[in-house]
C-alpha cells in the first residue's frame, strides 16, 4: 500500500456512501490555557463520526498535541467539554482506558522490563480485568497483523524506534476503544522506518477506525484523511471534508502559508561568486 496516493473509498463506514452519522467524539468550545498567558486552545470545536479519519495540522506550539491530550483528559480545560458517544467525559476522573479513547505518543513509554506481550496485555489485564485467554488471544491477532508476533518474547530495548512504535499501537488497540488518537507517532523515527509506521495506520483508516491524527507527514496526511483540521495560535482556521481540495487549493491564506513550507523549489537555489 502506498501513502503517497488519495485514499480510496474501502473504508467500511457510511463516511463514503452518504448516509448521516451520529459523531462518536465532539469536542464543544474546549479552551486550554495555563495561568494568566493567552489560550493555547481557544473555543475549538469540531467533530467526529464513526470510522473517520480526521487530521489536525498547524505549525510546531499550535496547540495540537496539547488538544489531544485534553480529550484524553490528560489535561485541565478551563473551558468547553468532550463528549464520546453522546456522554460528556471532560472533567471526570476516569482512566482513558475505561473512556473509550486510545492514545499513542511521540515516545513509545513501553515498560523496558516487559516483553512486548505483557506490555500490550497489561492494561487489559489490569485495568480493564479481562479473561487472560482472552487477552492473549488478542494480543496474538493484532501482533501478528504488525508483523511482531515473533518478537512477542522480546523487550523494548532489542527493538527498533519502528518496533516499538508499532507496539505501542497494538497496546493502544488493546483496550477496544471507540478512538484512536496519534500524536506525531513517527517525530522520534530514523526516516526508513517512518514509513513502515503509518502503513500501520493507514490499514486501520482502511479497516474502519475511528482517529485523530497529528502529524507533519504531509503525504500521508492527504492519503489518510477523511477531514482535515487546521489550527493556528490555538483556533482552527480552516476545516475540510476534502483532502485533496485542502492540499491542493486552501480556502486561507494562513493554509497556504503553511503549506508552501513544505514545498522546493529548484530554480529558487542560486550561487554566490567569489
Amino acid at each position: 500500500m502506498s501513502i503517497n496516493t488519495v485514499k480510496t473509498p474501502e473504508k467500511t463506514t457510511g463516511i463514503m456512501d452518504g448516509t448521516v452519522q451520529a459523531p462518536v467524539l465532539e469536542i464543544k468550545n474546549l479552551v486550554k490555557s495555563y495561568k494568566s498567558a493567552a489560550p493555547v486552545l481557544d473555543d475549538v470545536s469540531f467533530s467526529v463520526k464513526k470510522g473517520q479519519a480526521v487530521v489536525v495540522l498547524g505549525p510546531s506550539g499550535c496547540g495540537k498535541s496539547t488538544l489531544l491530550r485534553c480529550v484524553v483528559g490528560l489535561e485541565d480545560i478551563q473551558g468547553g467539554e468532550v463528549i464520546l458517544a453522546g456522554q460528556k467525559i471532560s472533567g471526570e476522573k476516569v482512566a482513558y482506558v475505561h473512556s473509550g479513547i486510545g492514545m499513542v505518543f511521540q515516545s513509545y513509554d513501553l515498560f523496558p522490563n516487559m516483553s512486548v506481550l505483557k506490555n500490550v496485555s497489561l492494561s487489559p489485564l489490569i485495568a480493564q480485568k479481562r479473561n487472560k485467554e482472552e487477552v492473549y488471544a488478542q494480543a496474538e491477532e493484532l501482533l501478528r497483523r504488525v508483523g511482531l508476533w515473533d518478537l512477542r518474547e522480546a523487550y523494548p530495548s532489542s527493538l527498533s524506534g519502528g518496533q516499538k512504535q508499532r507496539v505501542a499501537i497494538v497496546r493502544a488497540l488493546m483496550t477496544n476503544p471507540e478512538v484512536m488518537l496519534f500524536d506525531e507517532i513517527t517525530a522520534a523515527l530514523d526516516p526508513e522506518m517512518v514509513h513502515e509506521v503509518l502503513e500501520v495506520v493507514m490499514e486501520l483508516a482502511k479497516q474502519g477506525r475511528t482517529m485523530i491524527i497529528v502529524t507533519h507527514e504531509m503525504n500521508f496526511a492527504r492519503a489518510v484523511a477523511d477531514h482535515i483540521v487546521f489550527i493556528d495560535q490555538g483556533k482552527i482556521v480552516e476545516e475540510s471534508d476534502d483532502a485533496e481540495k485542502f492540499f491542493s487549493a486552501p480556502a486561507t491564506t494562513r493554509a497556504k502559508e503553511f503549506l508552501k513550507t513544505f514545498e522546493f523549489d529548484k530554480t529558487s537555489r542560486h550561487t554566490t561568486s567569489d
